[in-house]
């Protein structure tokens, strides 16, 4: 590891504990930051309602730490919306933000949109699909932004157990993601989680990044922001355990093409490599191939959306 990640994991990784919520409160009154929380949704009503719950509970009515709460549903089929505006959250549909680019599937595309219906200095995400949910996981990677102007990007690390068995969660993070960063981008061989979902960002960082689509938006983030503000004001914020659904072999795979994707687009943009995936599965007569396309379109920064600008000056 390099010397300069060894001092960045003393100075820049921190216990949630390290920042108590009232202090944060005190920071955020002194400093006159507001905070929006976004929760990309499909098909989450089996959790999404506990997590708003537990941010409204103890961060909006407690202590209120947090502004807004927003839910951009992408789709659902089940109650996903219905669930998380009955928990107190408001619900905006992907569709509905920014309609004259349509929208195409996947994560990163809601997290981009989400930017045009929140209001908050610092934006933090959330995944929909945690259980045994904690405020930590807000409050704790929020905290380094609304106590340290030199921080711009902060990300949550924590265990992530498989089948109960402690350290085996994070496939894609430890097959794709970690040897990627330890090779091209070893200033972020510190980052625990590097591909987790739940982060908070000033806003003035987020409108400047492009935002892959897709799964490889995690990644691209991280290496954009490296870039763009430097290693000293990322930083990471340990919350625990997190508990969620986990995905099959073969959707794990797509991951992971579309974050080689991301990560080859950043290594030598204009190279073009073949952007679809062959995966097999048994049928009748043996084993069928099936071809996936990867996720290889980018939205620009959100500084370069008209409605966006529009929005700032009014």
């Amino acid at each position: 590891m390099l010397e300069e990640v060894e001092r960045w994991l003393d100075a820049r990784s921190w216990p949630a504990a390290d920042r108590p919520v009232q202090h944060l409160l005190s920071a955020k009154h002194a400093t006159g930051q507001s905070v929006s929380v976004v929760l990309p949704a499909l098909d989450e009503e089996a959790t999404v309602g506990d997590i708003v719950s537990v941010i409204r509970r103890e961060l909006v009515l407690g202590v209120p730490l947090v502004d807004e709460i927003v839910v951009v549903d992408s789709g659902s089929s089940d109650r996903t919306s219905e669930v998380a505006a009955a928990a107190g959250a408001r619900v905006v549909h992907r569709d509905a933000i920014l309609p004259r680019i349509p929208a195409v599937p996947g994560k990163g595309e809601v997290l981009w949109r989400s930017l045009l219906v929140t209001g908050g200095d610092i934006v933090c995400f959330v995944d929909a699909d945690l259980r045994q949910f904690s405020a930590d996981f807000v409050s704790g990677i929020v905290g380094p932004l609304l106590t340290d102007p030199d921080v711009h990007l902060v990300k949550a690390m924590y265990d992530r157990p498989l089948a109960g068995a402690a350290g085996q969660g994070g496939r894609v993070t430890e097959l794709m993601a970690r040897p990627l960063l330890n090779m091209h981008w070893p200033q972020l061989a510190g980052f625990v989680q590097p591909l987790g979902g739940e982060y908070a960002a000033r806003r003035s960082l987020l409108e400047r990044l492009p935002f892959p689509v897709g799964y490889g938006v995690e990644l691209g983030m991280l290496v954009d922001a490296l870039h763009l503000v430097g290693l000293d004001a990322l930083a990471q914020v340990d919350v625990g355990v997190r508990v969620h659904r986990h995905q099959d072999g073969r959707a794990l795979g797509r991951m992971a093409a579309a974050i080689y994707r991301t990560a080859q687009l950043r290594l030598a943009r204009g190279h073009l490599v073949r952007p679809a995936l062959t995966q097999f599965e048994r049928g009748v007569d043996g084993f069928e191939p099936r071809t996936y396309a990867v996720d290889t379109e980018e939205r620009p920064p959100m500084t370069e959306i008209a409605e966006y600008a529009a929005r700032k000056v009014a």
